[in-house]
């Protein structure tokens, strides 16, 4: 299986507001850079959708070392976030809905 480096990043200028992600993937000496942006989303919109960029642009199944600098993005997959609002439809408890179920979804 091939191992595949993906960096990403998501912005926002003003919350919400403008914003972009960017992805730069790193295969041994290839590497490949993805962009994109929109006139009115969130930060964490941006991070989120910066890693299934990421994982969308994949041809094959390949052993992935992500990284991102989101605490959102990475706490929602290391302490398993996104699994238990998954299992419990989409809400963060029993008040609160959780946020991009669009993008968690993807």
């Amino acid at each position: 299986m091939k191992s595949i480096v993906i960096y990403t990043d998501g912005a926002c200028s003003g919350n919400p507001g403008a914003g972009g992600y960017g992805v730069v993937m790193l295969y041994g000496t290839a590497r490949k850079e993805l962009s994109g942006g929109y006139r009115k989303t969130t930060n964490n919109r941006m991070e989120v959708l910066a890693v299934i960029k990421g994982l969308e642009a994949l041809k094959e199944p390949c052993a992935v070392k992500l990284y991102s600098d989101s605490k959102y993005v990475v706490d929602a997959i290391e302490k398993g976030w996104a699994k238990k609002w998954r299992s419990q439809g989409w809400m963060r408890n029993n008040k609160e809905k959780a946020s991009n179920v669009d993008l968690w979804e993807r």
